[in-house]
């Protein structure tokens, strides 16, 4: 039986499961759909513009699958902070589980930013979201990105970087009482703005970071980690990356090496 519910695990969730399912859907249709390429997907009554089918999918099986922003809360009006909302995804994900929740959503590059407003609308899921079409750092000068055209723009990135208008998320957090939830999926930046942030996480319950690291610069997962201890969280890891002989095969100069998405729960 052991063995069985091993097998079958997986497949029971996309046969018998109403996100497995329609993860098989996108998987079939989309999967293999040319990169970059824009396109509208229908799903659950829903229709989403999106630049790249691919990410979309993989976002998809991310957040409706393997639901990694899912929390609890006894409150109807859950506050919550979307650092990098992409296409609207999570925000549609977060308002399907609270549907009075406020949220406060933010997309770097304001092409992408263009399709999550368009989504939001189209769906009838915009009530009580602000959207900030800015790059969430340690400071509202500006930064430098690569501006990648689906969902992995990076201040670390290879390939020509474009001026993006920033805004200081620990600012923010420090004229809130509580957070319910801090998803922030940041691609490369949320060492530095955590670190920024440190004096202010003590007002979040919950929180998800999708850490990455490149080769070629410093790690700093213990220094997140670290942060999270002093500010009294107990989190769970999940590598996202598998590499053939790890002490072996390295990656290129510049390439992402490492992703690891961080659960921490205020105690």
């Amino acid at each position: 039986m052991l063995l069985f519910r091993f097998i079958f695990k997986s497949l029971y969730q996309i046969l018998f499961t109403k996100q497995g399912r329609t993860f098989a859907y996108l998987l079939f249709f989309y999967g293999k759909k040319k990169r970059y390429q824009p396109c509208k997907i229908n799903f659950w009554g829903y229709s989403f513009q999106i630049p790249d089918a691919q990410s979309f999918v993989y976002q998809f099986k991310e957040i409706f699958l393997e639901q990694y922003y899912y929390f609890q809360t006894d409150k109807k009006k859950p506050l919550i902070y979307d650092c990098g909302s992409n296409v609207g995804l999570s925000v549609l994900y977060f308002k399907k589980k609270y549907p009075q929740a406020y949220i406060k959503s933010f997309e770097a590059d304001k092409n992408i930013a263009h399709f999550l407003e368009k989504n939001l609308i189209e769906n009838k899921v915009n009530e009580n979201i602000s959207i900030i079409q800015k790059a969430v750092w340690i400071d509202e000068n500006g930064i430098e990105m690569y501006l990648e055209g689906a969902d992995a723009g990076s201040v670390v990135g290879n390939g020509e970087k474009k001026w993006t208008e920033s805004i200081r998320l620990k600012n923010l957090l420090a004229q809130e009482k509580e957070i319910d939830m801090l998803k922030m999926d940041i691609e490369g930046a949320e060492t530095q703005v955590i670190k920024d942030c440190a004096d202010e996480l003590y007002k979040c319950k919950n929180i998800f970071i999708e850490y990455h690291d490149y080769q070629g610069f410093s790690q700093s997962l213990s220094e997140i980690l670290l942060i999270l201890e002093k500010n009294n969280f107990r989190y769970f890891l999940k590598n996202e990356q598998t590499r053939k002989l790890p002490f072996i095969y390295q990656s290129p100069e510049n390439q992402m090496d490492l992703q690891v998405n961080i659960f921490a729960v205020r105690k």
